[in-house]
């Protein structure tokens, strides 16, 4: 379905541009910003896949990654076609790099601000008041907009989150962090938590790799961690050769320490995929290394990703090293007594354990 975007301006001669994430996408007519799904009709910005979910599924909250928000909740996890990055190792790539090449467009006149023309086959149809409406049905208590990126289809996912937010269901992004600040301020009201990808210390790996740029992406980590009440944590997929270089990790985990010690920072396994096929999987010691050089830098919540490893992604108190929330893959349980608070010294953990927000 087609509907008028909200983050655009107009230019010169019937073009517009894009002012949903960092690309700043000048669209002539008829033409499509770098995201495959946000295009220019009459002059006017329209995202091609308003409603129309690519995937729509129940997981754990820990998939997300987040570990420190509501653990073993289930959370509805929904995405489109499209995104502005295009990563040579992109494990969602069916969904995220399909853009308008899945989208079925005709050329619709005189368009009202929502439209059925024009955007068809992208997904199931799924509006924001039909996920809500699920959400509270089946008991689900968090929506995730995740799979791609939730940027490119902000319109989609800022309705529906305006929405859940009115009924109490909360709201959580997985980004690669390239929103703009317009982005970020029309979303905040309504984002209770967010994972955010530092997929690399490089900016020539994001402008070779990825096709975008590292400093946008710093701005809005910073930006959320220090600045809103927004929950932060931050994945990094270690990928052998590219991103696993000591020297950068060690830079990537002191600058994330000196935004907060409580900022968890999850290590995932790469494993090849799309265009990143003659890369092995990551090794195990890489990613003990990696978990180190965090600890080290004094970040107190470090966690390993797709890999089985009980110790290095569970929780333990950093003032006592009590067990607090062990982990096994998605097989999560919780020690405490009371959530949020080690039963073995008394210390308060940074998080959203129990329906309240913990201070950094």
């Amino acid at each position: 379905m087609l509907h008028e975007a909200t983050l655009y301006r107009p230019l010169k001669k019937g073009y517009v541009q894009c002012t949903a994430c960092e690309h700043f996408c000048a669209i002539e007519p008829e033409g499509m910003g770098k995201c495959g799904i946000r295009r220019n009709y009459d002059g006017a910005l329209y995202l091609v896949v308003y409603g129309e979910a690519a995937a729509l599924h129940v997981d754990p909250v820990e998939k997300k990654p987040l570990f420190h928000f509501l653990p073993t909740q289930p959370v509805l996890s929904l995405g489109t076609v499209g995104c502005n990055f295009t990563c040579q190792f992109c494990q969602n790539w069916q969904i995220s790099q399909s853009g308008a090449s899945a989208v079925v467009l005709g050329r619709p006149s005189r368009l009202p601000k929502t439209s059925k023309a024009g955007g068809q086959g992208s997904g199931q149809q799924a509006m924001p008041a039909d996920i809500v409406a699920h959400c509270r049905q089946a008991g689900i208590p968090m929506l995730a907009y995740t799979y791609n990126e939730p940027a490119v289809f902000f319109e989609y996912a800022c309705d529906t989150a305006r929405l859940a937010h009115q009924h109490g269901i909360r709201n959580l992004f997985v980004s690669s962090g390239f929103e703009t600040l317009a982005a970020l301020e029309a979303i905040e009201p309504y984002l209770d938590a967010i994972n955010i990808d530092l997929k690399a210390w490089s900016d020539t790996f994001y402008r070779q790799v990825c096709g975008t740029r590292l400093q946008p992406v710093l701005r809005n980590i910073e930006h959320i961690a220090t600045k809103t009440k927004i929950w932060i944590e931050i994945t990094t997929l270690l990928i052998p050769g590219l991103n696993d270089d000591e020297a950068e990790l060690r830079a990537m985990a002191a600058w994330l320490a000196s935004l907060s010690p409580d900022l968890p920072w999850h290590i995932s396994a790469f494993h090849p995929d799309y265009q990143m096929l003659d890369r092995p999987p990551t090794p195990q010691r890489s990613l003990v290394r990696a978990w180190e050089i965090g600890q080290e830098a004094g970040l107190r919540y470090v966690y390993l990703g797709n890999v089985h490893d009980g110790h290095r992604a569970s929780t333990f108190c950093p003032a006592c090293n009590t067990l607090l929330v062990s982990r096994n893959w998605y097989t999560v349980r919780q020690h405490w007594r009371e959530p949020g608070v080690c039963h073995g010294c008394g210390a308060t953990m940074p998080g959203v354990w129990a329906g309240g927000m913990v201070n950094w």
